[in-house]
């Protein structure tokens, strides 16, 4: 069988090991002839994949006590409306910098008083607004740390005088986070550390408790936290192949290592793009995703686009597709994804241009 290259915005690739081990587990989990989507999440073999994970979560990010880490279900669109509820009082500011971005905002609108401070959808959302004041009489500033869909990311922990809360579906687990600076980070472990199906979410906790308003029971993120992510059943396959996941990521020397990995198959594939002839990329260069690279055919090549996907295809290329909104290619380079998968595109990318030239 041809080998396939894997660049999916997400779901994302998962560890060959982790999958491997979830396959096992579907078959018969911890030992106990029962499989993993079988198993009841009040047994001791359950209890401790819950207590693994979590513990993994602290260790590679060096949560600090004040923070708990809580797993649910929804989808990180979900927590655009959980953030709202625990957070939002008075007001609350938004960066824009992309589609997910946004959709935070509008949720947040429903609730009560929510604006963008800077928004970068002039420019299509190619850019991190920069050098904007945040004032000090909103509850809380929501960053997205990473945008899947225009390839740009905030590439450091600001210092921010108010709360603040990220969503960081897709660069998670990527690069170090000094998690000390955010009351909430959260995010869809789809992208970095797991399938679709669970959210993370790391809290500090004396930041809850604070809004007049009544939360709905499964809204209130003190309910996940008082009974530790199991108040309702919890997504048993996709926090065991999260947990395994983790287990990955520390074997091969923790968050550190991934930055190290991460920042040279960047360099790598945006090197090219900048080299190659036929391709430019889309992003601002101070601002270029480290997950999410983004690229178009260069001016005047525009009519080569559907044979350099066919081409790619040929070669084992899956998921360069951009979105539609950007339209091009890209390619998404989450942890999983190895070195040799970005040579590859690298070697396709040249191989196209070495033809056309």
């Amino acid at each position: 069988m041809k080998k396939v290259h894997v660049f999916n915005a997400g779901p994302c690739a998962l560890p060959q090991v982790a999958i491997d081990n979830a396959i096992e587990a579907l078959k018969n989990f911890s030992g106990t002839g029962v499989s993993l989507i079988s198993i009841s999440h009040r047994t001791k073999e359950w209890d401790a994949v819950m207590d693994e994970c979590r513990a993994l979560w602290r260790e590679l990010l060096h949560i600090p006590d004040t923070h708990e880490v809580i797993f649910l279900g929804g989808g990180a669109s979900l927590q655009f409306l959980y953030v709202a509820m625990n957070f939002l009082e008075k007001k609350a500011a938004y960066l824009d910098t992309g589609v997910w971005a946004h959709k935070a905002l509008k949720e947040a609108q429903g609730i009560g008083e929510a604006y963008a401070i800077a928004c970068s959808k002039d420019e299509n959302y190619t850019y991190i607004p920069k050098g904007f004041d945040i004032p000090t009489d909103i509850d809380y500033l929501h960053i997205t740390t990473n945008n899947t869909i225009y390839g740009t990311e905030i590439h450091e922990d600001m210092d921010c005088p108010v709360p603040l809360i990220a969503d960081m579906s897709s660069d998670i687990m990527s690069r170090p986070v000094d998690v000390s600076k955010y009351d909430l980070i959260y995010g869809g472990a789809q992208k970095n550390v797991g399938p679709a199906g669970v959210i993370f979410a790391i809290i500090r906790k004396d930041a809850l408790g604070r809004v007049s308003r009544y939360i709905p029971t499964m809204l209130d993120y003190r309910t996940h936290i008082d009974k530790l992510s199991m108040f309702n059943t919890p997504p048993v396959f996709n926090i065991f192949v999260m947990n395994e996941t983790l287990k990955w990521v520390k074997s091969l020397g923790g968050v550190d290592a991934m930055y190290k990995l991460n920042k040279e198959k960047a360099a790598l594939l945006y090197g090219e793009i900048d080299r190659n002839s036929m391709f430019v990329g889309t992003a601002r260069k101070e601002d270029r995703s480290l997950m999410n690279v983004c690229f178009v055919m260069a001016p005047g090549k525009e009519d080569l686009q559907d044979e350099f996907f066919a081409f790619a295809k040929e070669r084992g290329m899956v998921g360069i597709k951009g979105h539609r909104s950007v339209g091009g290619f890209r390619a998404s380079l989450y942890n999983a994804c190895p070195l040799e998968d970005v040579q590859a595109l690298v070697a396709c990318m040249q191989e196209f241009e070495a033809l056309k030239k």
